[in-house]
């Protein structure tokens, strides 16, 4: 396994929409998912999509911190091929999120409270899974990647954007 090198905010791999994975079961697929997870863990991210990694491609992958994860010890990572998001609700809610592609920086984003997802896993089994907080908002922000769009496209307000220590220090405290 390799750690990839990682796009950066202005890289045009980052604004384009990307492939539908046609072999899903193909060996480069499964071993570009095992790369891109030792990719997000040594960065310490929760998501990442393969336009991240300059592959322009259907593919995301994404942790959730649960109990169980604590107490094992173990890191469990999902990977959604060709993935379609459907909302199951018009509740919405604005909360920071970070990206991988842009480091140290925040930014305040709406998104659906609660969706359902569907693709498939690298063995080309069909997922299906509803998901709301940040397991929803995680999969809507990596799924923005394969569609050439960036948290930053998706502010609440212009000004609610910045490095993570200022926000945290300055925007949190006037807002509570």
């Amino acid at each position: 396994m390799s750690i990839l090198k990682i796009a950066r905010l202005g890289h045009p791999i980052l604004y384009k929409k990307t492939s539908l994975v046609d072999n899903i079961i193909e060996p480069g697929i499964k071993k570009l998912i095992h790369d891109m997870s030792e990719t997000m863990i040594d960065y310490k991210g929760i998501g990442l999509a393969a336009p991240q990694v300059h592959i322009s491609k259907q593919i995301i992958i994404f942790r959730m911190f649960d109990d169980q994860e604590k107490e094992s010890n173990e890191i469990k990572i999902t990977a959604l091929i060709n993935p379609r998001i459907i909302k199951t609700s018009e509740e919405t809610d604005d909360k920071w999120e970070g990206c991988l592609s842009i480091p140290g920086m925040l930014g305040l984003v709406k998104r659906y409270s609660s969706i359902s997802y569907e693709g498939f896993d690298m063995n080309g089994n069909k997922i299906q899974q509803n998901a709301n907080g940040s397991h929803a908002r995680v999969v809507q922000h990596e799924c923005d990647h394969l569609n050439g769009i960036v948290f930053t496209h998706r502010l609440v307000d212009k000004k609610a954007y910045g490095y993570e220590d200022e926000i945290e220090e300055y925007w949190n405290k006037k807002h509570e």
